[in-house]
């Protein structure tokens, strides 16, 4: 990791963290609308104030300064900056003005996500990312942020895990939009992908900073040697791994796709596979956990949890040699893969203010084993680029609202009082030591 140019930075969603939710012209995302359902988060909680960044950003990017990062991964709020007409919004797009001018000051390069999940509520209406005409909405989009912040950005990443967004979101049901069927999930990725492709070559058209997609993958290892245990892994990494990334870098969705949701196809048309397989400049690469799979006996597959191994908040394994065999395989995998940065890697703990302190040891451990293994990888000839902790602070982690904590900073969301945790001061030495050769 002492390759010149290596980027250490943090990382933190629009939705998670701005709050003021209803100021400046942002109009409703699906995320206010789940939010606001009954029964779909914590407690009910939303992203209506957040971490207040909205107001508090100054003060937040000097945090980052303090801590010793060099890099920033933020996401523009698609809401924010865009009316229900198409406009722009020239409040939300003088934030994020705000917040690259203070970056600037303190010498931290911004890489900006366009697509955290907060999509406008009046798209949703219209159909979401089960409407083809969303994907052009999204060029639409990027066209005008490209053309607004030209030459601002260190780099963009056009959509965070489609996974999520596709699967989670209309086919669990956990996320926003909150529908059910496997049908909707596939046919969400499809326009999620074709709107990354669309987006991608509309922001070349108007700046030149390096674009990529976020993609998040987890290690996945068969339960038992059996046939049905090695078929169900296979089905489990085609939809947590490959599902976004080959049509990316192979031109076609996986093959076990099909079997393990028969009645769901893909709304591809001519032209489709080609604009979603623009070449990329990086890929991002979120990564947290390892799951064990086994058959469930059909077509699909089931988690089965392995006793005794260490676990985060969230009830994730800790296995920082998945990251590893992930970023070799995936370089097996697509040779023409591009550049790599994780844009994500980090841990939730059930953290507390103690006599001005926060001790997260299991947290400094987790930076330091996944770090090891990045590095190992990149011995091993994986070109990885850069590191983005997540996240920044504490923050609202979608349906589990405020119940889970990421942050390398702690927030008390009563009074909005930032606390650097022990993680973040190992961080800051670390870093420290980085930039004197040490």
């Amino acid at each position: 990791m002492r390759r010149p140019g290596f980027v250490f930075g943090a990382a933190t969603a629009s939705y998670q963290i701005e709050g003021a939710a209803h100021e400046d012209g942002r109009v409703p995302s699906i995320w206010d609308t789940f939010s606001h359902t009954p029964g779909k988060t914590h407690q009910g909680d939303s992203g209506d104030v957040a971490c207040d960044h909205y107001h508090r950003y100054a003060q937040d990017v000097a945090l980052l300064a303090d801590l010793g990062f060099d890099a920033y991964r933020f996401s523009i709020a698609w809401p924010r900056v865009m009316d229900a007409d198409g406009r722009i919004n020239e409040r939300g797009v003088d934030f994020y003005k705000r917040l690259l001018d203070q970056l600037d000051a303190h010498g931290i390069s911004a890489w900006a996500t366009l697509y955290h999940w907060d999509l406008p509520q009046h798209l949703q209406d219209r159909g979401g990312w089960l409407n083809r005409d969303t994907a052009c909405r999204f060029a639409d989009y990027a066209e005008q942020m490209g053309r607004l912040f030209k030459g601002r950005m260190a780099g963009w990443m056009t959509l965070n895990e489609p996974y999520c967004s596709a699967y989670i979101g209309h086919t669990e049901g956990r996320h926003a939009p909150g529908l059910t069927d496997a049908r909707y999930g596939v046919e969400a990725m499809h326009h999620l992908l074709l709107g990354h492709g669309l987006g991608t070559s509309a922001l070349r058209a108007n700046d030149d900073a390096p674009v990529g997609l976020v993609a998040n993958v987890c290690q996945v290892t068969p339960a038992s040697e059996s046939q049905a245990d090695l078929v169900a892994t296979e089905r489990a990494a085609a939809a947590s791994n490959h599902w976004p990334l080959d049509p990316l870098f192979l031109g076609r969705y996986p093959a076990p796709l099909r079997e393990l949701w028969p009645q769901a196809g893909a709304p591809i048309r001519d032209g489709d596979m080609a604009a979603i397989g623009v070449p990329l400049d990086f890929v991002g690469i979120n990564y947290y956990f390892r799951q064990v799979i086994a058959s469930d006996g059909g077509h699909g597959f089931v988690v089965q949890p392995l006793p005794g191994v260490e676990r985060t908040q969230m009830g994730w394994e800790v296995f920082p040699d998945g990251l590893r065999d992930l970023l070799l395989e995936f370089k097996q995998r697509y040779p023409q893969l591009p550049p790599v940065y994780i844009t994500e890697n980090g841990m939730a703990s059930d953290d507390a203010v103690e006599g001005g302190r926060v001790h997260d040891a299991q947290r400094a451990r987790y930076f330091n084993s996944h770090l090891a293994a990045v590095d190992e990888a990149m011995r091993r000839g994986v070109d990885v680029r850069g590191y983005f902790a997540w996240s920044l602070m504490d923050n609202f982690e979608w349906s589990y609202g405020y119940e889970k904590r990421f942050g390398l900073v702690h927030v008390d969301y009563a009074t909005q009082q930032r606390t650097p945790k022990d993680s973040a001061l190992a961080f800051k030495q670390f870093l420290s030591q980085r930039r004197a050769g040490a």
